[in-house]
């Protein structure tokens, strides 16, 4: 479900005091609620934790219900997830959409959380932490660079040798579409190393290290080589076509016709990384059998 908005009855009580023992919060989730400005009394928004209220009570709160996937791998204080294309990481603020995150709380509650960011489109493994322990440790090794990311591509056109693309990215804010990136010679410093695996025609499989972590880094930058991924449907189209796809204007067969497939041929394929003293590879083979389909 996501997020949604709950109406309490509040009377002459601390809003603080009334979200823990009423609605259901632990102090700290209270605390966030109100400083995101997710708790109002008689339509005003509460800002003061001390504050009394008395009246109607609305609070924007996280329910989960999601689609039921289940961890390929966990530990005691980790799991990891092959996502599907198509699976949102979170939730929309108040929209009644499913995403992995309504997966994560359903099964180990309100502390585990999702550590890193996949696209949508984008499938494969997503790492989430039980505890905010973990969380602490995990989201700090992803900052780090301390967890080694690759993933799969299939790409239109012919690759045939191994390069490292050192193109810079930066946020777009030329064009209407601001959530395409670009690549600029002021942006961040961003590196790719591309690897063909197998050519099929003219598509190639190719294997894509992330030395840097930017925003849409593998898609941009291999649209910048001339090799756009298959079925984006951003990165290698006019804008007009990728504006009318974040409208969802465009049909599954427009968009197999424009970009190659109804899906992004993206994978997160293995996260490689240390733990508490434990080395860990963990690979995602389902993309082959995505790949296999699309061939034949």
């Amino acid at each position: 479900m996501g997020f949604v908005e709950k109406e309490f009855e509040i009377k002459d009580e601390k809003v603080l005091d009334f979200l823990v023992k009423k609605v259901g919060f632990n102090l700290r989730e209270a605390k966030r609620a109100i400083d995101r400005g997710r708790v109002s009394v008689n339509g005003k928004r509460v800002t003061q934790k001390s504050q009394k209220a008395t009246g109607k009570l609305k609070c924007i709160m996280f329910e989960p219900n999601g689609y039921g996937l289940k961890p390929i791998f966990e530990t005691t204080h980790f799991a990891i997830f092959d996502k599907p294309s198509g699976v949102a990481i979170h939730p929309k603020k108040l929209a009644n959409t499913k995403s992995l995150l309504d997966d994560v709380r359903a099964l180990w509650g309100n502390d585990a959380n999702l550590v890193h960011r996949l696209d949508k489109e984008t499938s494969g493994l997503v790492m989430a932490s039980k505890n905010k322990f973990a969380e602490s440790i995990l989201k700090r090794a992803f900052q780090d660079k301390d967890i080694k990311k690759s993933y799969l591509a299939l790409v239109k056109g012919r690759l045939d040798k191994e390069m490292t693309i050192k193109k810079p990215i930066a946020v777009n804010k030329d064009e209407n579409i601001k959530v395409k990136v670009i690549i600029h010679p002021e942006g961040k410093e961003s590196v790719t190393i591309v690897k063909p695996i197998k050519i099929f025609d003219n598509y190639t499989l190719v294997e894509c290290d992330l030395l840097t972590g930017r925003q849409h880094q593998i898609r941009v930058h291999l649209f910048s080589i001339g090799h756009p991924i298959v079925g984006d449907p951003l990165y290698g189209v006019d804008n007009d076509f990728a504006d009318r796809y974040l409208n969802k204007l465009v049909t599954e067969k427009e968009r197999i016709a424009k970009t190659g497939a109804n899906r992004l041929m993206l994978h997160s394929y293995k996260l490689e990384f240390e733990f508490m003293n434990n080395k860990y590879i963990i690979k995602s083979d389902s993309f082959f059998e995505v790949l296999k389909n699309f061939i034949n």
